[in-house]
């Protein structure tokens, strides 16, 4: 029997009886056709290869099963039709678990940046703050971590409310410098006070 003609009941009989040459011929008339098909849904050379082996792999293993009244083609298609759709789905599962892990690598990235970021802008100001004079350090921070009104500082250091002002004025301009100086954002200072 060559490629040309052949008689399918027959190819189907000679497949119940395990006749390796009958196989070899279905292998020859339907290799082609199965990987056009896979290659037009997975646009992917090497699938589509593995789709058409897999499929002749289980009509051999299955072949004590064939029905002689059931076109070898369907047969051989419906097998092609669920490898490929298994692929497809596997496809569709791995980039959608590749992109969660992207997208969870990604934020883990900006999580540890942002901690590294936030813990040196604390260690810079706290440097900043400790390099304010003594009286100014003190208000400053009664000021911005005790959270006391300007009154409230007056009346605790027994100076003037204006007092507590300039010294607050004072402070925060050589802060701004400081920050201005080494390129940080003023803003993130003011921010990281609100932070905190």
């Amino acid at each position: 029997m060559n490629v040309k003609t052949y008689d399918e009941d027959q190819l189907i009989a000679d497949l119940l009886n395990s006749d390796e040459a009958a196989f070899a011929l279905v292998f020859n008339i339907y290799k082609a056709k199965l990987y056009s098909f896979a290659f037009r849904f997975l646009k992917n050379r090497e699938l589509s290869e593995e789709i058409v082996q897999e499929t002749l792999i289980l009509l051999w293993t299955n072949r004590l099963t064939l029905d002689v009244k059931y076109p070898l083609g369907s047969f051989l298609f419906t097998i092609a039709r669920r490898l490929t759709l298994n692929a497809l789905r596997n496809a569709a599962t791995a980039d959608a678990a590749r992109e969660k892990l992207w997208t969870e690598l990604k934020q883990a990235h900006n999580e540890t940046e942002d901690a590294i970021l936030l813990a040196d802008l604390e260690a810079f100001t706290e440097q900043s703050i400790a390099k304010l004079p003594a009286r100014q350090q003190l208000i400053f921070k009664l000021s911005r971590y005790e959270g006391l009104t300007h009154d409230q500082i007056a009346e605790s250091l027994n100076i003037s409310k204006h007092t507590v002002n300039n010294h607050l004025v004072e402070a925060l301009k050589t802060l701004r410098k400081q920050f201005q100086d080494s390129g940080i954002s003023y803003s993130l200072l003011i921010g990281w006070f609100f932070l905190k």
